[in-house]
């Protein structure tokens, strides 16, 4: 076998190796991702729930809701949010 061939056969290996292991991850990111604290890079706490689930149905009938609410109904409504859930200035970060 030449030379060049022989070089080149273990890259061939590697390369079909690894395109393994990205079908895999593939199917595994997306449930691991769930499982991964954020500060791992996991989801953000605010984070959508996932598609076909029941409490993505809500969020979707939720934020259709407030898409067609006039702009100053949804002001008044989101700070009515942020007052209900507002930190107390104590615990601000500094």
């Amino acid at each position: 076998m030449p030379k060049p061939f022989r070089s080149l056969l273990p890259l061939l290996a590697l390369a079909a190796g690894l395109s393994g292991c990205g079908t895999v991850n593939e199917k595994l990111s997306a449930g691991m991702g769930d499982y991964v604290p954020q500060w791992a890079g996991g989801l953000p706490a605010d984070a959508p729930p996932r598609a076909g689930t029941p409490q993505y149905d809500a969020y979707v009938k939720e934020r259709e809701r407030k898409r067609l609410l006039p702009a100053a109904d949804r002001e008044k409504e989101e700070q009515a949010q942020k007052g209900a859930t507002g930190s107390a200035p104590g615990n601000a970060v500094r």
